[in-house]
């Protein structure tokens, strides 16, 4: 690792490189996107198994296969055993698993362990860190876990979830939130939570926690409530619909104006010697190298 804090020149050098290579047309596809920074989590029914194939190829950065709130719990042994058999079968994706509190929670995880193609567990109606410590280690301590905060209990411990061991993101479970807390789906109401779940996520050293979803087949809507997410300093967003994905990921994903002006700053202040000249410096540093790290992994273009 580079002891100077803002690399090398040869690195930021190379950063810019990559960045320009974005200007050239290049056709439409499906980038591979980390979990720590993907911005659409589609939540696919368990029990529809000649759907995953076409979900996973979807635009989503993330699909989770759901074998909880999706199933009904008479459904749910023969929902668990068509995904096991569709990841042992080749297919990637995540699992919204059952609570930990839930009959169906130790069956899940039995069923899931040992599966090479599991990317990962959305753990239901996370309310302590032992219900996040004890779904990783039954899934051999090697399985991220993404804690789905969805209770009024859970939310007043997510900054101990969120250091649990074997925590990888927060996600927010809005819509049964609302129903125990009785709050309404207003932006102003959900402030709260959603900035709780965003400093307990910074607490526990987690990337950006994943917003609620939205309900509903209005694109509009949707583009105005992905935007509350990102004000918010959310990162990614969960959606109920494929159709859902490009615009989630465009509203989350940096602008085009956005990385033009990452690119000029960092080839200014590579050309000036990395000099910081005032107070202002290091945080338009910091906001320029995140976006030129987004615009690289999402292969958002400059503007000019």
């Amino acid at each position: 690792m580079s002891a100077d804090p803002y690399g090398s020149a040869a690195e930021v050098l190379d950063a810019e490189d990559d960045l320009r290579t974005l200007i050239a047309p290049r056709p439409a596809r499906h980038r591979p996107v980390d979990p720590s920074i993907a911005r659409s989590w589609l939540l696919a029914p368990g029990t529809r198994p000649d759907s995953f194939s076409e979900m996973a190829a979807s635009r989503a950065d993330a699909v989770v296969l759901d074998i909880e709130d999706a199933v009904d719990p008479r459904n749910k042994p023969q929902a668990r055993q068509d995904v096991a058999e569709w990841l042992r079968g080749g297919g990637r994706a995540w699992v919204r698993v059952n609570d930990a509190l839930s009959p169906f929670w130790a069956d899940d995880l039995a069923a899931l362990a040992g599966i090479p193609t599991l990317l990962g567990i959305m753990l239901a109606k996370t309310e302590s860190p032992d219900h996040v410590t004890s779904s990783f280690d039954r899934l051999g301590g090697n399985v991220p876990v993404v804690a789905l905060i969805e209770s009024a209990i859970g939310m007043e411990d997510a900054a101990h979830i969120a250091r649990a061991r074997g925590a990888f993101r927060l996600a927010f479970g809005s819509g049964d939130f609302r129903r125990d807390t009785g709050m309404s789906a207003d932006a102003e109401a959900m402030a709260y939570p959603r900035a709780r779940l965003v400093v307990a996520s910074r607490v526990g050293d987690l990337p950006g926690p994943i917003d609620g979803p939205t309900v509903g087949n209005s694109m509009p809507t949707l583009r105005e409530h992905s935007a509350i997410t990102v004000s918010m300093g959310m990162t990614g967003k969960l959606c109920l619909a494929a159709e859902q994905a490009p615009v989630i990921n465009e509203v989350i994903s940096p602008t085009p104006s956005e990385v033009e002006w990452a690119m000029d700053f960092l080839s200014d202040f590579e050309s000036r010697g990395r000099v910081v000249r005032d107070g202002s410096d290091l945080p338009r540093l910091g906001r320029a190298q995140k976006i030129e790290k987004l615009a690289i992994a999402f292969g958002v273009h400059p503007s000019s």
